[in-house]
């Protein structure tokens, strides 16, 4: 029996219909380098996102490469519960020197979802314990995202994921995120004041007393079809969070480490949030890892006698891997030594040039948008009304397949086409991947 056959036969794959599989069967990886990963056939593929957008530097770093083996001759893993070690440390020590002032305290999990799930337990027990126990709810965006445990998954807002486990999920007070292609007010992301923030403000009002986190994917939603919204309304977040006494919580899993063009995306907005977290690129897509990242005035509600039951009884088995921890040490090391984000910034501009060159004039390419090296393309039936396709005909999907036949890994975000590729991809590697998307997008949507 062939591998497709064996893994067809055992592996339910994860965000998958398996019957689409029948006709479009899994690709086997054997072997990856950069940007390009190599199937068992010979074919290479140019994983244009990242692998689910987390491989920050390439396939098969040989710097990450030889970090990881240095460490796996040394400590592979050790209980994080009263024992620490070397590569855990540096990398807080190091953090602590780049994220948003005043976030100083590192609590590992091991994967985004478990951190959006720390921090959001955090926030509770640390009203809990101020004695003000009317705050136990969340506000979160209209179509956010941040993760699929129960937790995450409640306050996260699109129901493509979520719907069908509302029985389950817990009573979030949802806000109408900025949709600025579509933006009801009129208004453009580029000059705008964050009109939009009036329906966050209304429910600050009505809610605020009840509430004790709001969640937010800073500057971008990823999931909702990389909507980028001005930094503004970030700003204005952070002001009103302050003002209600709600622990404004910052979600950059997705868009930490340079992704936006900045190390963080809350630095666009020059805003420090009460907890962030972060995961995917902190080890360079190589391990799985994440940390929630508080404030001292949130760890101090925890610290205090065993006895009085403060203490924030939250774990995971692989908490602080040694592994982990020495990637992301090494991927911190190359982001300096490299100078990677300079270098990001100047790529940035040229491969915006190249998408809007490339895409700008087609009828059904309805909004480009980009930040950092991300760059999204929303497809549209009409350009003129910006009606979507109706969904049924998967024209994303469409295209998706027909760029897997020439070596392109797109996955779009349902009609949305996105790039977000490996902090140091080339020019050259920006042609081709923009070339080839070209050719799948005519060969579905014809002209």
């Amino acid at each position: 029996m062939d591998l497709i056959k064996k893994d067809m036969q055992h592996i339910w794959h994860p965000c998958s219909q398996m019957k689409d599989y029948e006709e479009l069967p899994p690709i086997i990886i054997n072997h990856g380098k950069g940007l390009y990963l190599y199937d068992t056939e010979g074919n290479s593929y140019a994983d244009i996102v990242s692998s689910w957008w987390c491989n920050l530097l390439g396939h098969c770093n040989e710097d990450i490469n030889l970090a990881v083996k240095n460490q796996i001759d040394k400590l592979e893993h050790v209980i994080f519960a009263n024992f620490s070690h070397r590569p855990a440390i540096e990398l807080c020590e190091r953090l602590s020197k780049i994220v948003p002032k005043g976030l100083t305290k590192f609590f590992f999990t091991d994967n985004g979802s478990s951190a959006i799930e720390a921090a959001m337990k955090m926030s509770f027990q640390y009203y809990y314990q101020k004695n003000k126990t009317k705050k136990r709810r969340f506000m979160a965006l209209s179509d956010a995202y941040h993760g699929e445990t129960l937790g995450a998954l409640s306050v996260g807002g699109v129901g493509l994921y979520s719907e069908i486990y509302k029985p389950l999920l817990l009573d979030i007070i949802r806000i109408d995120g900025p949709d600025c292609y579509r933006c009801k007010y009129g208004c453009s992301r580029d000059t705008c004041s964050a009109e939009c923030f009036i329906e966050a403000e209304k429910a600050f009002l009505k809610y605020g007393d009840e509430v004790c986190g709001f969640l937010v994917e800073p500057i971008i939603q990823g999931a909702a079809g990389m909507r980028i919204y001005p930094p503004v309304y970030l700003k204005k977040l952070r002001e009103a969070c302050n003002k209600h006494d709600i622990h404004l919580i910052a979600e950059e899993i997705a868009v930490g480490f340079g992704r936006t063009g900045k190390m963080f995306a809350c630095d666009h907005a020059e805003i420090s949030p009460d907890i962030m977290c972060l995961s995917k690129g902190l080890t360079g897509g190589y391990m799985p890892m994440a940390l929630a990242v508080a404030t001292d005035d949130i760890y101090n509600a925890f610290y205090a006698n065993y006895n009085e039951g403060k203490a924030f009884m939250h774990s995971h088995t692989y908490c602080g891997n040694p592994l982990a921890c020495s990637a992301a040490v090494e991927m911190l090391n190359i982001l300096d030594k490299d100078k990677i984000l300079l270098k990001a910034e100047d790529n940035a501009k040229y491969f915006k040039s190249l998408i809007q060159d490339t895409f700008k004039d087609h009828p059904n390419v309805g909004e480009i948008r980009s930040i950092g090296l991300i760059n999204a393309i929303e497809l549209v039936e009409d350009r003129k009304t910006k009606k979507a396709f109706d969904s049924k005909e998967r024209i994303g999907y469409e295209i998706y397949k027909e760029a897997l036949k020439i070596g392109l890994i797109l996955r779009p975000l349902g009609d949305v086409l996105y790039f977000n590729p490996p902090l140091n991809i080339e020019k050259n590697d920006m042609k081709i991947v923009v070339e080839k998307c070209k050719i799948a997008v005519d060969k579905i949507l014809a002209v």
